[in-house]
């Protein structure tokens, strides 16, 4: 496929022969044999899902102590690889050493549950999670490098705290989580936008902080989307994660987290990023004030976004900002649906609602190409 592109590139201009020659030269020095190398998988995912059903199926048969044990002794093995091979693979084949952590991370997570199994013991699940992040999560905040590790401890962090958060759950003496409790543990994940701003500015795990830090940003927009979502229904009254007490902790958090971020990066994007994660807090609070209405919950969620737009506009975010504009075209088209819900039964109905979709999407094609930022490294 390149040399078709490259081809077309030449008669266009774009490239002159030389400079293609010298593609070609350096692609064919470095290729990769992927039918080879699929092959290759395909063979130790067999070979791998053979040993997997070959333990199933004789599971019960197994004493449960050999089993912690044969686990126990993969997960001590993979970390003594880490440690003597790690630097040579952080070299040439970091992918190889992130791949390796993700394993042994996960491999972690499993002898938890392992463990509760064999001995038939109980605990909430936020308990072993919270374990896991005290034994494994320092090691791979270490060594990690990319969005495999960065998005495994986000995804154990947000766990954790969901499940801690469980109103049913008693704590210390209590019969049930207060709703301000509730509120701080699931605002958690939110504080790992600053925790990756900060550690990146101290020259630590680039790769691995940024990611952590977009990760944390990426939650604190979703969570003010769905709460935003959930006022058109009318379903911020009642006890738990909906109430007002427990979204004013949140917001408090998320403006806190804000500030943070601020102080961290004192550049155009890290002003935008602290924008955009003080008007999400903002956005939780006055969710409240258009509960019932469709129209005021689908003005505050476009609002939000158009925010989310115009921030990543300013700091330069070109992938943001394109899916800013078209979360905003697609509540735009479902806004036509329910606020046209009648004229949609007839046939006159589903024909403008059909053209206005198709303006919608040219406008934000439009809007996407005219006014995103460019592509990072692009000249």
């Amino acid at each position: 496929m390149i040399d078709g592109k490259l081809s077309a590139w030449q008669r266009a201009g774009l490239l002159d022969a030389q400079t293609v020659a010298a593609i070609r030269a350096y692609e064919a020095e470095n290729a990769r044999p992927l039918v080879l190398w699929a092959a290759i998988g395909l063979g130790a995912l067999a070979v791998g899902l053979g040993l997997v059903s070959v333990v199933a199926a004789n599971w019960e048969d197994i004493p449960g102590r050999l089993r912690l044990a044969v686990h126990f002794l993969a997960l001590a093995g993979l970390a003594a690889l880490l440690w003597r091979l790690g630097r040579d693979l952080a070299g040439e084949a970091s992918w190889a050493e992130e791949a390796a952590l993700f394993v042994f991370g996960v491999l972690g997570l499993t002898f938890f549950g392992h463990v509760g199994q064999v001995y038939q013991t109980s605990a909430p699940l936020w308990q072993p999670l919270a374990a896991w992040l005290v034994l494994f999560a320092p090691a791979i905040a270490l060594r990690g490098s990319g969005w495999l590790t960065a998005g495994l401890v986000a995804l154990v962090v947000t766990w954790a705290s969901w499940g801690f958060a469980d109103p049913a759950r008693p704590l210390f003496g209590a019969e049930a989580r207060s709703d301000a409790v509730i509120g701080l543990a699931t605002a958690l994940p939110v504080l790992l936008a600053p925790l990756g701003a900060w550690m990146d500015r101290l020259g630590g795990r680039e790769g691995f902080w940024s990611r952590l830090e977009q990760l944390g940003f990426a939650y604190a927009i979703a969570c003010a989307s769905l709460v935003i979502v959930a006022s058109a229904f009318g379903e911020l009254d009642g006890d738990g994660l909906l109430t007002f007490t427990a979204q004013g902790v949140q917001a408090l958090v998320g403006l806190v987290a804000a500030a943070l971020v601020a102080l961290a990066r004192r550049d155009p994007p890290g002003a935008s990023s602290a924008a955009v994660l003080a008007g999400s807090a903002l956005a939780i609070l006055a969710a409240h004030a258009v509960e019932g209405s469709q129209l005021g919950a689908a003005l505050l969620f476009m609002a939000l976004w158009v925010g989310i737009a115009l921030a990543a506009l300013q700091g330069g975010s070109r992938g943001v900002f394109q899916l800013a504009v078209a979360t905003v075209a697609a509540r735009l088209v479902i806004l036509s649906f329910e606020l046209a819900s009648d004229l949609l039964t007839s046939g006159f109905g589903l024909i403008l609602a059909g053209v206005l979709i198709l303006a919608i999407a040219w406008g934000a094609v439009r809007l996407s190409r005219r006014l995103a930022p460019a592509r990072r490294g692009a000249a």
